[in-house]
């Protein structure tokens, strides 16, 4: 990783836009105290007590009285960034945070990049980098469930995990090594039972952090519903009904929506991205044609796929999907969910009762018109999303991101490739070479052999002031 911050001190509003009661300057670097004292009038007092909030006066760059505030000191390396450190909390209106700001570098301070606070933070070891990314996951968590699974990570759960992980590696590298060095005295590590329970548990360690990132996925990114179907079923109807305002354009006139539309929504607490469609039929329009290939790429990521049908024809099953022996084929990785939409044009007499399975699917009839069987499709929906993260202990589990998940995974496929070399006997310097790769992902994972770029792409994502 590369070597502690540099040495300029750096300023940034702390604060998130628009107006507020309070707004925050945050200051790091050698400089902090002299800019503080220089930008901060205590009503003539001298000197800042560290770690104390003080009363005073907020200056301009023209050393004029701008707002009522309190400021505080805090030295390195007992600060967030291990560097001194200073904030001003005045009124968070933005000409005033601004000015405040302009203050600061016009005495010696320069603008903090995005995420450059955190990243200090990281390069001074104040912390390592996946509770530095949970930072970022804190900021960004779309629900409180979210925000738990990355406060479990800042607090550095993960982080031993992953350590845990990589100590018994070096173990076990130590039975391949010495098995190379030592033919004669040492057993191969395939006939040795500690090195083989090693390589068990390191795996099964793997497995299951990569079992509760699929598991989290849903709480921190949102999980994909799309609403597919042939045209003039209803699927922008049920949109707008979902969404509880009118977001789509619906007309009778069969293939209105050309495009998709995509809205975020809360279920219970769980973030759902719900799609709207182009219906799927066949068509020689290019310009529908394009929009019905835009609604396959859609579905080849959905975790959910409402195939929405009319109650009064539900034999009209769209491509890509066709029936076979009763069954319907779903080509897609995502759960399958028919709504029998329009249930209110159907004859008041004589209703047919409504199947809860066809094809192999369940089925749910609902009617975007007047609401009914829209509680039963958000209890379903809540239901299936909740079985996505089944097993999640929101107390405990500390997932890791998708950094982090890549490498996890390149490195159980390197155990994979060592468990093959060993059944077919071959060299152990291959054996090694597996695990030795292995262990670089963890490293990687861990963010002890980040380049400069993979620490631009990751700070890159977080507010300017964090």
């Amino acid at each position: 990783m590369p070597g502690p911050a540099r040495t300029e001190t750096i300023a940034a509003i702390a604060t998130g836009k628009g107006a507020g009661g309070i707004g925050i300057i945050r200051i790091s670097g050698p400089s902090s105290l002299q800019i503080l004292q220089a930008a901060f009038d205590k009503n003539g007092k001298p000197g800042f007590s560290p770690r104390r909030l003080e009363h005073g006066w907020v200056l301009d760059s023209r050393d004029r009285r701008l707002d009522e505030a309190l400021a505080v000191y805090m030295p390195g390396p007992r600060s967030f960034t291990g560097e001194d450190t200073a904030e001003i909390h005045c009124h968070g209106g933005r000409a005033v945070l601004e000015a405040a700001l302009e203050a600061a570098l016009r005495r010696g301070a320069r603008a903090a990049g995005p995420g450059e606070f955190t990243r200090r933070a990281l390069l001074n070891g104040r912390l390592d980098l996946s509770r530095a990314e949970a930072i970022g996951e804190l900021i960004a968590a779309p629900t409180l469930e979210a925000a738990r699974l990355a406060r479990n990570k800042l607090e550095g759960r993960l982080s031993a995990a992953l350590e845990e992980l990589r100590r018994k590696m070096d173990f076990l590298r130590a039975f391949f090594y010495a098995s190379l060095d030592f033919p004669e005295s040492s057993p191969p590590p395939a006939q040795n039972p500690e090195a083989q329970k090693l390589l068990t548990d390191i795996n099964a360690g793997l497995s299951s952090l990569a079992a509760s990132w699929e598991q989290a996925r849903v709480w921190r990114q949102g999980a994909m519903a799309v609403l597919a179907g042939p045209p003039n079923t209803g699927k922008s109807s049920l949109f707008n009904a979902l969404l509880g305002r009118p977001r789509a354009l619906v007309a009778e006139l069969p293939g209105t929506t050309r495009d998709f539309l995509e809205e975020s929504l809360l279920l219970e607490g769980i973030p759902l991205r719900l799609a709207d469609t182009a219906g799927l039929r066949a068509s020689e329009d290019a310009t529908e044609k394009a929009g019905m290939n835009l609604t396959l790429d859609l579905l080849e990521q959905a975790e959910i796929i409402l195939l929405v049908l009319e109650a009064a024809r539900p034999e009209q099953i769209p491509p890509p999907w066709r029936l076979e022996q009763g069954r319907l084929l779903n080509p897609y990785r995502g759960a399958i969910l028919i709504l029998l939409n329009k249930i209110d044009l159907l004859p008041a007499r004589n209703k047919p009762p409504f199947p809860e399975e066809l094809w192999g699917c369940p089925c749910l009839p609902v009617s975007a018109l007047t609401g009914q069987g829209l509680p039963a499709l958000r209890a379903r929906l809540v239901e299936s999303l909740n079985s996505r993260s089944s097993g999640l202990d929101f107390n405990e589990a500390a997932p890791p991101s998708l950094r982090q998940m890549e490498q996890i995974r390149l490195a159980l496929a390197e155990l994979e490739k060592l468990a093959q070399a060993q059944d077919q006997g071959l060299p152990p310097e291959l054996l090694a070479a597996c695990l030795d790769n292995a262990a670089a992902c963890l490293d990687e994972s861990l963010g002890l052999s980040c380049s400069q770029e993979i620490l631009d792409r990751i700070f890159a994502q977080f507010c300017v002031g964090k």
